[in-house]
């Protein structure tokens, strides 16, 4: 399929229209299947927050052709504005799927421009799965060529930067440019135009700020558009990723980078299959501190009985999720409470709705209860040794919880919920699938959707299915 001739855009230009032609394996054509009701689910979920609204508002005000369906939106939008919005909203509960080790988020980049190109080409739902299986895969490869396996963790994560973003714009386009009809070299020229508008840094998982929520917007948006000027003649350089002034040298200066992650088992080894999803709407770092609390109270553990928790996380984790300790044991909202160490492990103790929590779970109201409160107060986060061994490969954690009887209990997720080791069942995936989109939607239509969904791969086109995905509520320009 490719040659060590080529650049490696070059490579993943062929590889795409490789796929175009000849189509995907099974198991990750099912797989890409459920990343598109995942996310459409998540659309339909995040469409109440005021940055929701503040990105639809932004989007109709600034009109255009009406080509492809922003969920929420009373009317159809240019295609790379429907992207931008499906892919605020995707990301903005913190609920959509993660790969490891690279630490990023594709699915929200990709699933959006896919979509939106799609409806804005009239292609099929078997060129929407082919073209989000390649684009999950390019954006995942990415990620990987800055993984550093002796650091344990992303270079681009060391960096402050935000591989979801970085990566997934590159992903968006690739996948925008297939079912755009392009061919192997307006890949990769579409590679070439989206590295200069990828970007996202991560200071706001550290001291606030709901700027992270608009990244994936800004790469799927940014895949659309380079499809699309790329279609209309403009061109990028072949060596975009490993060039002087290309894509890795801009963003991992200095590092090591694995090329052979980009191209080797291009076709053969897909990564797609493997990639978690979130059974849990908070910061993937947290979820095992989820689960333990779930455990302790199937163990019999009551909130009254507990005088003190520790939990012990990835010491990488722990600088999201631990630090500050006096704000990750306060959080005073619901989206501070996602990326909290002690609120996930109290959360869980408590139980919840969906899988085990859900987003009724994270409200503000709840974040400053003061029972809550109280137990949160009595949570230490610590780096973990084992933990660390682990890590990133999956996002384990250890607690101990010390109890009123002098009694100890230890409890050892190593394994996420979500994961290959722990795969969520297509019954679970539908779920949380009815609780997203059930707020929004109405329950016939929401059983429409999942019966369409299931058949995605013989839609001639995907106009009947995205125009159910408009609130009664959307707002019209």
């Amino acid at each position: 399929m490719t040659s060590p001739e080529q650049t490696l855009a070059q490579q993943l230009g062929e590889f795409a229209a490789t796929v175009a032609r000849d189509g995907v394996p099974e198991d990750v054509a099912r797989s890409v299947v459920q990343r598109v009701v995942d996310v459409l689910g998540l659309c339909v979920a995040a469409h109440v927050l005021p940055t929701s609204k503040a990105a639809i508002g932004y989007a109709v005000d600034a009109g255009g052709a009406e080509r492809a369906t922003a969920v929420g939106v009373g009317r159809r939008l240019p295609a790379p504005a429907a992207a931008f919005v499906n892919g605020v909203l995707a990301h903005s509960l913190d609920y959509d799927d993660t790969h490891l080790p690279s630490v990023l988020h594709p699915s929200a980049n990709v699933v959006p421009a896919a979509l939106a190109a799609a409806e804005d080409a009239g292609a099929s739902g078997e060129d929407v799965v082919r073209a989000i299986a390649v684009g999950l895969e390019v954006a995942v490869r990415l990620g990987m060529a800055g993984y550093d396996e002796k650091l344990g963790n992303s270079v681009f994560f060391e960096h402050g930067q935000h591989a979801t973003s970085i990566c997934g714009a590159m992903g968006a386009a690739v996948a925008a440019a297939m079912v755009q009809g392009l061919d192997a070299d307006g890949v990769v020229h579409s590679l070439g135009l989206a590295a200069s508008r990828a970007s996202g840094i991560l200071e706001a998982n550290r001291t606030g700020g709901t700027v992270k929520r608009l990244h994936c917007g800004w790469a799927a948006e940014a895949g659309v558009a380079a499809a699309q000027l790329v279609k209309r003649g403009f061109t990028g350089p072949p060596s975009v990723l490993e060039g002087r002034f290309g894509f890795f040298e801009a963003w991992l200066h200095g590092s090591r980078i694995d090329y052979d992650a980009v191209s080797v088992g291009l076709g053969t080894e897909w990564a797609v299959p493997g990639i978690f999803f979130k059974p849990y709407p908070a910061n993937h770092f947290t979820h095992a501190a989820v689960d333990a609390g779930i455990e302790l109270r199937e163990r019999g553990v009551r909130p009254d009985d507990i005088v003190r928790l520790e939990l012990g996380v990835p010491a990488a984790a722990q600088r999201t999720i631990g630090q500050p300790i006096e704000v990750k044991r306060a959080p005073y909202t619901g989206y501070q409470a996602q990326f909290s160490g002690p609120y996930a492990l109290v959360a869980g103790l408590l139980g919840g709705g969906g899988l085990g929590v859900a987003l009724s779970d994270y409200t503000d109201a709840l974040a400053q209860d003061p029972q809550r409160r109280a137990l949160m107060a009595k949570v230490d986060v610590v780096a973990d040794p084992e933990c660390d061994e682990i890590f990133p490969h999956q996002f384990p954690a250890k607690v101990v919880a010390e109890l009123t009887d002098g009694r100890t209990e230890h409890v050892a997720i190593l394994a996420n919920r979500g994961g290959p080791q722990r795969p969520l069942s297509d019954e679970e995936l539908a779920v949380k699938f009815r609780e997203n989109a059930s707020g929004e939607l109405a329950g016939p239509v929401v059983n429409d959707i999942e019966v369409r969904l299931r058949d995605l791969r013989s839609m001639t086109s995907l106009d009947e299915l995205m125009s159910l995905f408009v609130p009664t509520s959307a707002p019209r320009a």
